[in-house]
């Protein structure tokens, strides 16, 4: 395998552009930790810290960008989660304008979370948490994307299977493809509904391998056994429907089935689920059993490195 590289949190950036500067070169295969700070840029420390105080420039940062060599337009990034580690302490806000029940509420309100022995401290419930990467992404074809916004580039796509042991797998648009993330969750449900998870700090390990030729309109995951595609659009009916199109033209593109008997499949075994509701442009994700498309002629060497 590859070198083993750091990316500080310091190197943070707070859109994705082919103008950011690399903050490190890396080679196919090599590994390299990310130190995130969490979404708020770890302003919000106790329930004194109020959500209309905070310096809003300094919101969503993702680490990076990492330049990755040999990747270029028309390739794929392949980004295994080897690990993530969050910090001891989170925080979640709800309030006005937030989400589904933002119209309930006339101001906001913080809450810290602590986190001890693998569980989160919610009042007088102790939940398991189930770290998760919600900002991933890649420099877009052209202009300026924020770190909050989803997109065919990656960015907020907050989808609770981007997890350890997780593949994320990114359409390249420039050379290098400019890998970046961060808005670590130490727990999160889909929807998101408040508008954030457990927000915390934290560090990534992942491993970076570039697929030659495989163009992707989309990010795609794979990660507990099965695959998904991920597409965001202003509504939810659009978003499903860009998610499911991209696993219709990916399978099709090595499976021996028509257009109408996959179409029945994804009917009976394919799962259209929501990812996020907060965000500038919702997302959502349509998953597709691995064994199910393994059995269609999918090979691991279709997507693996």
């Amino acid at each position: 395998m590859g070198n083993r590289h750091l990316v500080s949190s310091k190197n943070k950036v707070f859109a994705f552009s082919s103008d950011m500067k690399p903050a490190l070169i890396v080679e196919d295969g090599d590994e390299v930790v990310f130190e995130t700070l969490d979404c708020f840029s770890n302003q919000i420390k106790t329930t004194e810290d109020r959500l209309e105080n905070l310096n809003w420039s300094e919101v969503n940062p993702a680490t990076g960008p990492v330049f990755v060599n040999g990747a270029k337009p028309g390739d794929a990034l392949v980004v295994e989660i080897l690990d993530i580690e969050v910090a001891n302490q989170g925080v979640m806000v709800a309030g006005k304008g937030l989400g589904p029940l933002g119209e309930k509420f006339e101001g906001f309100y913080t809450k810290i979370v602590k986190i001890e022995n693998g569980c989160a401290m919610f009042n007088d419930l102790e939940l398991p948490i189930d770290p998760m990467i919600g900002v991933i992404g890649v420099a877009p074809k052209e202009g300026s994307v924020n770190c909050g916004t989803p997109g065919p580039h990656g960015g907020n796509l907050d989808t609770r299977y981007i997890k350890k042991g997780a593949k994320v797998i990114l359409p390249v648009f420039v050379e290098g493809g400019l890998l970046a993330l961060g808005d670590l969750h130490a727990l999160m449900g889909d929807g998101e509904v408040c508008g954030t998870g457990i927000e915390v700090a934290g560090k990534v390990t992942a491993r970076v391998f570039v697929k030659k030729g495989m163009e992707l309109k989309n990010p795609m995951v794979i990660s507990e056994g099965s695959l998904f595609t991920l597409a965001s659009g202003k509504t939810l009916d659009e978003a499903v429907k860009e998610a499911v199109n991209d696993m219709t033209e990916f399978v099709l593109g090595y499976a021996n089935i028509s257009l109408e008997e996959l179409t029945m499949l994804f009917s009976i075994v394919g799962h259209t689920k929501i990812s996020q509701v907060v965000d500038p442009l919702v997302t959502a994700r349509f998953r597709m059993p691995l064994d199910v498309l393994e059995k269609l002629g999918f090979s691991k060497d279709t997507i693996e490195y």
